[in-house]
């Protein structure tokens, strides 16, 4: 089982982040949980290291990378616990709190350069930095953003949520 990574960013402000237990791997049926035994098949397939066990249940942790939707934890899963066919979302997107650098007058766009579905754009502002929007329909909820983020100002929202800011 692979321990939980501490970030520069969280190291430097001397606090450790927790593991959002309900972020399972894209596919993953609810009401099949109990049929997870933890063996561990998906952290040691996830290739970008983000799938970790807690209660023996695989949860993500975006703080360590994103979601690529691969289907390695699918595949190599032995017990029936994943949907039929291959899931390119979440049922999340991101949101993106006002302690954003932009919205305090300093210019980053971190978030949207590493978008791979370009859900994050930045549109400009008068006498300062782009700001960030989020095009909700665009977004997969893959957390590549939220790494990335310099001052932790992208989380994830449930999906139905209207807003794009916190």
């Amino acid at each position: 089982m692979r321990q939980e990574a501490l970030s520069r960013r969280d190291f430097l402000k001397g606090s450790r982040r927790s593991v959002a237990a309900s972020i399972r791997p894209p596919g993953m049926l609810d009401a099949a949980l109990a049929d997870c035994t933890g063996c561990g098949a998906c952290v040691e397939q996830c290739p970008t290291g983000i799938v970790n066990l807690v209660d023996n249940l695989p949860v993500h942790d975006f703080a360590a990378g994103e979601c690529t939707f691969c289907g390695a934890c699918a595949e190599h899963c032995p017990e029936p616990v994943f949907s039929e066919g291959a899931a390119n979302r979440f049922d999340h997107v991101v949101a993106i709190a006002t302690s954003c650098l932009p919205f305090q007058r300093v210019d980053c766009q971190a978030c949207r350069d590493v978008c791979p579905t370009g859900a994050i754009r930045f549109r400009p502002v008068l006498g300062g930095p782009f700001v960030p929007e989020l095009v909700a329909e665009a977004c997969t909820g893959c957390g590549a953003c939220i790494s990335v983020c310099p001052v932790g100002a992208v989380s994830i929202a449930p999906r139905s949520t209207e807003a794009a800011y916190v």
